[in-house]
Parts: structure tokens; sequence; C-alpha cells
């Protein structure tokens, strides 16, 4: 493991989470900032305002994935992968990919997002289980809704006094990594232009995901993608339904062997 990463599960190990800037470059970042607008035309067609106004979420994108392969590259970003391996492992899948367009409001409202909570509300023992990595697409600061966290409430049941949080402040470009117990919220956004960000889940495998991604995507789609990718989506992390596919030889498994 390199000095790098030390440094960086060091610091979410000690305050819950770290800020590692400069991982994407400025013409990752337009692309990604088009497509998420994209990808976001496409769910309202889909679901319909009313179901995602009910859901009592906001500017939340998810299974971007489905709507434009862009957002498999970020399952291949070396240090997404340096960070998830000595962590939760090699042989972790995603819980989630989900894209946050923030739009800028003179009150916002009360929802899950901007009210203090675990992405993880499992506390086992001081055990890692879940780590997030967010990108943040465009700047985070007080005036554009960063991430709002509470430094060293990771691994703890209690919600901690609102008065401790600070805003995760950085560069467009950077990658946010936080143990998913941290207790965080989303910042309110007051900058007179939307904040875009982009937040992954990683678990260990035997962890259920929020969207079954093998199943949303199709074979097809998954096996397109490098091995590594196939892992976090979920391919090896599958059930049987059959004892044809029981007894089939270890290297057809529909799962592979976890490492704790």
């Amino acid at each position: 493991m390199s000095n790098w990463t030390n440094n960086v599960l060091e610091q979410v190990r000690t305050a819950g989470y770290a800020v590692v800037e400069s991982v994407l470059d400025d013409s990752f970042l337009q692309t990604t900032r088009d497509r998420m607008y994209r990808v976001q035309e496409a769910i309202w067609r889909d679901v319909g305002e009313e179901r995602l106004n009910r859901a009592g979420e906001l500017g939340v994108l998810r299974l971007m994935l489905k709507y434009d392969p862009h957002f498999f590259k970020f399952l291949e970003i070396p240090e997404v992968l340096s960070v998830i391996d000595p962590s939760v492992s090699s042989t972790a899948i995603m819980h989630l990919q989900n894209g946050f367009i923030l739009p800028s409001l003179s009150e916002s409202p009360t929802i899950f997002q901007n009210t203090f909570h675990q992405d993880f509300p499992r506390v086992l023992n001081g055990y890692l289980a879940s780590i997030n990595i967010m990108f943040a697409i465009d700047e985070f600061s007080t005036t554009t809704g960063a991430t709002l966290v509470v430094p060293g409430t990771q691994q703890t049941t209690t919600p901690p006094p609102i008065e401790n949080a600070i805003p995760v402040e950085c560069p467009a470009g950077s990658m946010v990594v936080f143990d998913s117990t941290l207790w965080h919220a989303a910042g309110a956004n007051t900058s007179g232009h939307d904040r875009l960000a982009i937040n992954h889940q990683f678990t260990r495998s035997y962890i259920k995901q929020q969207i079954d991604y093998v199943r949303a995507l199709g074979d097809a789609v998954v096996l397109d993608q490098p091995p590594r990718t196939q892992q976090l989506l979920g391919w090896y992390t599958r059930v049987v339904t059959s004892l044809d596919e029981y007894y089939v030889s270890e290297p057809e498994r529909l799962y592979r062997k976890g490492q704790g």
C-alpha cells in the first residue's frame, strides 16, 4: 500500500474523512457535467417528476450507468481502487453511485439529504464495512453547499451536536473519502448556480446493494466492462438459482471468495 493511500486511510480512521485534490482534470469534469444534465432529463422522462418529488429527494440521479457509459469510468480511476482494496477489500462491491445536482435555493426544504445521517447506519465494533468516495464535480464551498461533516463521529451511534459540523471545502476534481458511518449532511447551496457531485459507496461483498446493478444493466452491458468493474458491479456476488449453477467449476461460479 502506498504512502498516499496510508495517509488517506489514516485520516479516515481518525477524523472520519480525507480530501484528495486534483484527481479529475478539467476536460473530464466538463464532460461529466454535460452527461449529468442529460441523465437528469432522461430520469425525469422515465420516472416522472411527480414520483421523484414524492421521494423527497433534491437533484439525486440514481442508476446513471444505465443512461450513459461515461459513468463506468469512475470505477476505473486508480485513486478509487487504491482506496477500496486496503479498506473494504479487493472483492468489495459498489453499493451505490448517485449523482447530485444540488440547486441554488434561498431556503432549502428539510429532507434526508440535508439532515445529519450516516450512509451506513450500522456500527460494528469499529469494523469498516463500508466506505464512501465522493467526487466534487464543482467546487465545494460554504456557498455552493459543501458537504457538512462532524469530524471524529464515525463508528458512533448517537447523533452529534450539529454545531460541531464543518464544511468539506475543496476545488472541483477533488475526491472526498469518508467512513460511511460518519455523520454528515448536504450543505445549503446559495451560490446562484447548481453544485454537482457524484457519491460512491463501496461495501464488503456480502452486503446487499441499493440497486442490483447486474440485473438493472443486463448481462451484456456488465460483461462489456473490464473484469475489475464487473466485480464492483456485483457480477461475482450473485446468488445461484439452481443446482446446475451451484455445481459448476470454480472459474464459472457466480461468486468469488471474500476476504473478510
